[in-house]
């Protein structure tokens, strides 16, 4: 017997929630999710899920906490009405560059949201370009990460570059990335090496590759405060670089980003729409989004038929 599907969406992205729904042509499921005055979460599943296979997307961005309580309480409510299943579709993974005791006594709070996450009753996880992908395992149900990679591709990069590009990553971290980033598109490859004093801090000291008279592409899994990104470009374009643009799948853009990206040399940001755009963002004119809900929607469409979605990793 076919199995109901159900999408249902906190306040993190609703678009983006309502985008993939419309690649599954399937309406979105109905839930209000509110807030009482001294700020406690409250849930309410508005229609019979009961054996239903059930998908919450909920990115768990700005405000963190907030959008991580309601993908645990609307969990909760799912599976206490019933739901045949439930898959926590989360396009970016708050918290995740706390994956390692970086210092003594600190937490590991990757693996704490991780837990909170199954013993909220969730049974899968989808996410897109975790910051470490060994998060994956601080789950002990199913857990799919999938890349931007070929949204990246199809939306912005086979459009707009070819092998006149140079594909740089910004850190030692992100090489495997940015490799796989110059093969799709037949481009040169460049690293920079650079040394974090603080957190949110960075400084440029080296560039290890060829930039001169290339347009040059600097790829990430996200911008935060966009030091990094800023400092990099200014370095490319001082070694020659024609333009510097950059591809990043998460816009987290926290304090002064957005003032930093409109100040930078940088051609243009693109992210995808995994963390919806402030109004500042869009205003910039240097910051755009390509969709990830073709990429989501199929993931749901092949986990939902028990189909395999290993093809979808590229």
């Amino acid at each position: 017997m076919f199995k109901k599907l159900c999408i249902f969406t906190g306040n993190a992205n609703p678009a983006l929630a309502a985008e993939i729904a419309h690649v599954l042509q399937t309406p979105l499921g109905t839930a209000r999710v509110t807030s009482f005055s001294d700020g406690e979460t409250f849930c309410e599943i508005k229609e019979n899920v009961r054996g239903v296979d059930t998908y919450i997307v909920q990115p768990t961005c700005s405000p963190v906490n907030d959008n991580l309580m309601e993908l645990l309480i609307m969990s909760d409510a799912l599976r206490r009405a019933s739901a045949g299943s439930i898959t926590a579709v989360i396009p970016y993974y708050g918290y995740a560059r706390q994956d390692r005791k970086a210092a003594p006594r600190t937490p590991i709070t990757s693996k704490l949201v991780a837990d909170l996450i199954v013993t909220a009753g969730v049974d899968r996880v989808v996410s897109v370009d975790l910051h470490a992908g060994q998060i994956q395992g601080f789950f002990n149900i199913p857990s799919d990460n999938l890349f931007a990679l070929p949204v990246f591709l199809d939306g912005y990069l086979k459009k707009n570059f070819g092998e006149a590009a140079c594909v740089v990553s910004p850190d030692a971290g992100g090489v495997e990335r940015a490799r796989a980033y110059s093969k799709r598109i037949g481009a040169s490859l460049a690293i920079i090496d650079k040394r974090r004093e603080r957190a949110n801090e960075s400084e440029v000291m080296n560039l290890i590759g060829d930039v001169r008279g290339k347009d040059c592409i600097i790829v990430d899994d996200l911008v935060d405060t966009a030091g990094t990104l800023c400092q990099a470009a200014r370095a490319l374009m001082e070694q020659g670089a024609t333009s510097v643009s950059a591809c990043a799948t998460h816009a987290v853009l926290s304090g002064p980003a957005v003032a930093r990206i409109i100040d930078s040399p940088l051609r243009e940001v693109v992210f995808t729409n995994t963390i919806p755009l402030s109004a500042e963002a869009i205003r910039s004119g240097k910051i755009r989004q390509v969709s990830i809900a073709r990429l989501l929607g199929e993931a749901i469409r092949r986990i939902h038929h028990s189909d395999s979605i290993s093809d979808l990793f590229i």
